[in-house]
């Protein structure tokens, strides 16, 4: 008797669950609340899809911080590699970009997208869209459960022997992740850790003089550190506070540090391509009538948004001081007051706990039930690594409802 499986969800994570089942002979049903699958790995690719990284495996896996341990076992089966040669499948060609990540080469998503939906369909996968789950599952007599679903109909039944749930987080909720999941799990015993931003922006206290002048202005080739944390990059000022690529590396690091001591410091190296005692021999060079912004453009490069930094951060009674002033452009201090809030960021830390889940990711209060994806208790930073253990989490959790239907 052919074994029915709703998948809840239709990411990465979701849909690869489906290619999986379907291939081991199982009816799926991929449900998703709005009208279309894949908005947010479609958003993720509007200026180039980061599928993966080139960078060796053991590095890659280290990305996922203190959770590294279990999302190893699922990348072992379904590595970087392996999704290049998935999306080769699909006609996607990826070629590796200067910086390790990996990119189709028509860079967009929505190509590799519309063939994976025709795979998908072609291999029998039914799709639900405008079906968005209530929490309601109840057991049926016999194994089995029944799903409800709202619909622009009504309440709508679907009976399965399996659910994955692929809900992704709480970040971009127009885009589908609501979070609104966490409840109901809660209430069914599932251990959840509290959903947080992660690759997100900050808020910093700005004066208004600044805040007007540099709003998004872009901060080119500095040096970010945190603790052991250092890094090269840029960002952006933003109104209420950074954000951009350097800032999302360490957003986690600073993101805890701010939850548990109210604030964090990130420093920044303005000139990281000089030492401290070069600037200052530059800085020493005679002024004459010339303004210290003047001085500072002249002499170590230092303009527009980045001397606006000193100025903003630099004690006005040690801006004279030439020593201390090389010091703070090595050395400039930016409290950060709080992270954006959820729904703005890239993705989302907390979910689902590991220990509520068996080595299958199926829910030990809930057998039958699955969980893949970004709704599981992990976060990693941009560059592909996302997208790999969400796509690598539901191919683990699809063999996992195999097995335990006994297909």
């Amino acid at each position: 008797m052919t074994k029915t499986v709703a998948i809840i969800g239709g990411g990465p994570a979701g849909l690869m669950a489906a290619e999986v089942l379907s291939g081991h002979g199982a009816r799926v049903d991929v449900c998703d609340a709005m009208p279309s699958l894949g908005r947010k790995f479609l958003m993720a690719g509007k200026s180039g899809l980061n599928l993966t990284h080139a960078e060796p495996f053991d590095k890659f896996v280290s990305r996922y911080g203190h959770k590294s341990e279990f999302i190893k076992k699922w990348l072992l089966e379904f590595t970087p590699d392996d999704l290049r040669e998935w999306a080769r499948g699909l006609g996607v060609e990826t070629f590796v970009g200067t910086s390790g990540r990996v990119f189709p080469r028509e860079m967009k998503a929505s190509p590799l997208l519309r063939a994976w939906l025709k795979r998908l369909d072609e291999a029998g996968v039914n799709f639900h869209l405008k079906h968005g789950w209530n929490g309601v599952i109840t057991a049926e007599d016999g194994g089995g459960s029944s799903i409800e679903f709202e619909t622009p109909d009504g309440i709508e039944i679907i009976k399965a022997n399996a659910i994955i749930l692929a809900l992704g987080g709480g970040s971009w909720a127009r885009l589908g992740s609501s979070g609104e999941w966490v409840t109901w799990l809660e209430q069914a015993g599932v251990k959840v850790e509290a959903l947080k931003p992660s690759n997100c922006g900050f808020d910093v206290a700005w004066s208004p003089v600044f805040r007007e002048k540099f709003d998004g202005q872009p901060i080119k080739s500095v040096a970010l550190l945190f603790g052991e944390f250092r890094q090269q990059g840029e960002f952006i000022v933003t109104e209420e506070g950074v954000e951009g690529s350097l800032v999302y590396a360490a957003s986690a690091l600073l993101r805890d540090a701010i939850l548990a001591n109210g604030q964090a410091v990130m420093t920044l190296d303005l000139a990281p391509d000089k030492t401290e005692a070069q600037l200052f021999e530059r800085l020493s060079k005679p002024r004459g009538s010339r303004t210290m912004a003047s001085h500072l453009e002249k002499t170590v490069g230092i303009k527009g948004v980045k001397a606006g930094l000193l100025r903003e951060f630099v004690p006005k009674d040690e801006f004279s001081s030439v020593e201390r002033l090389a010091f703070y452009i090595k050395n400039l201090p930016v409290p950060l007051i709080a992270p954006r809030p959820l729904d703005e960021a890239i993705s989302s830390a907390g979910g689902v706990m590991f220990e509520s889940l068996d080595e299958n990711l199926m829910l030990k209060k809930l057998p039958g039930v699955f969980c893949a994806g970004e709704m599981l208790d992990w976060e990693a930073p941009t560059g592909g690594y996302l997208i790999t253990a969400c796509m690598a989490s539901g191919r683990r959790a699809a063999l996992g409802a195999v097995k335990w239907m006994g297909t």
